[in-house]
């Protein structure tokens, strides 16, 4: 039996639910969210950028020109390449900060 995992969109007021094995961006399409924008699907082009609050995840590998080490550890993280192991807190569009 496959996990379920709750992902919370903070500040858009929106949850959907995200399979065990499955990325972030896939489970905000099979729930028609909108706002998380959709580019290569591989890492390299950053459109889908978001920061984790909080929760548990696994990564895979994406651009560092898109996120680089130290956004790793801060959360700062591409939806296409998160697959999440708890439930997860997020911030779209990822807010500005001066060392990004």
């Amino acid at each position: 039996m496959s996990n379920l995992y709750n992902i919370e969109m903070i500040g858009l007021e929106k949850t959907f639910v995200c399979r065990s094995g499955e990325t972030i961006m896939v489970a905000a399409e099979r729930h028609n969210i909108l706002q998380l924008k959709v580019g290569c699907r591989g890492g390299g082009c950053g459109v889908c950028k978001i920061k984790i609050i909080s929760g548990s995840y696994e990564m895979g590998r994406m651009s560092k020109a898109h996120c680089n080490e130290q956004q790793k550890t801060e959360g700062i993280v591409l939806a296409c390449r998160v697959k999440p192991t708890s439930d997860i807190q997020l911030v779209f569009p990822v807010p500005v900060h001066p060392s990004l």
